[in-house]
């Protein structure tokens, strides 16, 4: 055997276990970053939660309440396969696992649309919130694209360079940007005297439809919670921390998504903009609050906020395109890992490049940032939904091929299905407004088209799919080993 067969030999069995990635780099603190920087909490506060309120009037922190028991539930069955298995493939791997390699693709491919979609969404945050700061510090504007280019250049360069890197810096940020809303959600609080707003408590200005249209929103807020499981190969005690990630992140955001969209509603009280029309509610919040001082602090908070989803967002997209490309799924030079910086580069390249692409596209065309983030983002919340749909189905399947099905499994896995279908049933029927009642078909078109492709990779090579088998099943067996060790 030459030296070159050795060394591939070597390279093969290396690329089994970390894929080319960094492997067990980052700590159960850093994992958790992760998934906190893709939800983005300081992003809901400042553009979300006036959406949900459009939508959902009074009832906004209830249709909050439901999204995170409705995410918990996905969690739970998340956590099926995170607690057994780990790879950069997240749902996309799990699904295979559960419901076979067509399905695990199908995954892969709305993940994809999530992820990107997601990113491409909140440049259009970021834009937002630094000409918010640019203006009220100089006077001026620029044009959004600008801002957008910029989120998404710097995005890419950070995750080019390293996965901890990404994580440290997008955990600080989020940390201190989420210090500034909790701040003005306590004073809000305390101003109003800590009183219950029974008006919101009994939900005199909602209706379960204007609920039902809501939670497609406001899980749009939770989307993202579960990109830690994308870090499999790169996360110390995959196992552990994955999973408790998932939980955590889930449990802390939801928490603040509830109690910040009650003080929000109550902020807005008696004022002449209601929430839903106001561009930078938590100004509005602290000038009320007599905090006008921290609403430069609020402004570069909810910036560092919307970069760090950004980041997230690209990171994840990246891991799952760099593991489906090996697979043969698409191009093989998407799953190549960069020998020094020991990162999906070329992944992460062709994932920023095509979130740049719809919000650049639409802000050129002179659409808003907000109605550019509500396009791209229902869009993208269709894409994460459909995926959690899909891993709560495979999870008791998956559990009953491992002998280990329980009905508290079975039950969980239908009250998620049932409040996910739920949502998106509020994407079609009432029929939203112009251009909303047109986006589910929109997600259903680019979902359709990657089923075809997947069908056509199914078709015509048949060894793509006896490849994921084989992988699947050594990373499977791998980490069963581990437990069981």
């Amino acid at each position: 055997m030459s030296n070159n067969d050795i060394k591939q030999g070597a390279a093969s069995h290396r690329g089994k276990e970390s894929y080319g990635l960094k492997s067990s780099s980052l700590s159960p603190l850093e994992t958790l970053g992760q998934s906190i920087a893709n939800i983005a909490p300081t992003a809901t506060p400042t553009v979300v939660i006036p959406l949900v309120f459009a939508v959902s009037g009074g009832g906004t922190w209830l249709a909050y309440l439901i999204a995170t028991v409705s995410i918990l539930l996905v969690a739970s069955s998340i956590n099926q396969f995170a607690r057994r298995s780990a790879s950069p493939g997240s749902f996309y791997t799990y699904t295979i696992e559960g419901l076979g390699s067509f399905w695990g693709a199908v995954t892969g491919w709305a993940l994809l649309i999530a992820y990107i979609g997601c990113a491409s969404a909140v440049t259009t945050g970021f834009s937002n919130y630094a000409n918010v700061l640019l203006e009220s510090v100089a006077g001026v504007k620029i044009p959004a694209v600008i801002f957008i280019a910029v989120s998404v250049l710097a995005a890419w360069y950070v995750a080019y360079r390293d996965i901890k890197l990404s994580t440290r810096l997008t955990l600080i940020l989020e940390f201190a940007s989420v210090s500034f809303v909790l701040l003005l959600v306590g004073v809000t609080l305390y101003h109003y005297g800590f009183k219950l707003d029974l008006d919101q408590l009994a939900l005199k200005t909602t209706s379960f439809d204007a609920l039902r249209g809501g939670l497609v929103l406001a899980l749009f807020s939770f989307t993202g919670f579960e990109s830690a499981a994308t870090l499999g190969s790169e996360a110390k005690n995959p196992l552990q921390s994955i999973p408790r990630a998932i939980l955590r992140s889930a449990l802390i955001v939801g928490a603040i998504f509830v109690l910040s969209s009650y003080a929000q509603v109550i902020g807005f009280q008696g004022h002449s903009e209601t929430l839903d029309k106001s561009s930078a509610p938590l100004n509005v919040l602290a000038d009320r609050a007599g905090l006008s001082s921290i609403a430069l602090l609020i402004n570069i908070g909810a910036i560092i906020s919307f970069f760090a989803c950004v980041l997230a967002s690209i990171n994840a997209a990246a891991r799952i395109l760099f593991l489906m490309s090996r697979h043969g799924i698409f191009h093989a030079s998407a799953g190549d890992a960069h020998d020094t910086n020991e990162t999906p580069h070329k992944a992460v390249t062709i994932a920023a490049i095509i979130a740049f692409i719809p919000a650049a596209i639409l802000s050129v065309r002179g659409a808003g940032d907000f109605d550019i983030y509500g396009w791209i983002g229902t869009v993208a919340t269709l894409g994460f939904i459909t995926t959690y749909i899909i891993v709560s189905v495979a999870a008791p399947v998956y559990l009953k091929r491992l002998g280990e099905l329980k009905v508290t499994n079975i039950i969980t896995s239908v009250i998620s299905i049932g409040i996910l279908g739920l949502a998106i049933l509020g994407n079609i029927y009432p029929v939203p407004p112009e251009p909303y009642n047109w986006l589910p078909y929109l997600f259903f078109a680019l979902l359709l088209g990657g089923v075809a492709w997947v069908l056509v990779i199914h078709r015509f090579h048949p060894h793509v799919i006896d490849e994921i088998h084989r992988e699947t099943k050594f990373n499977s067996d791998r980490f069963s080993t581990q437990t069981q060790g």
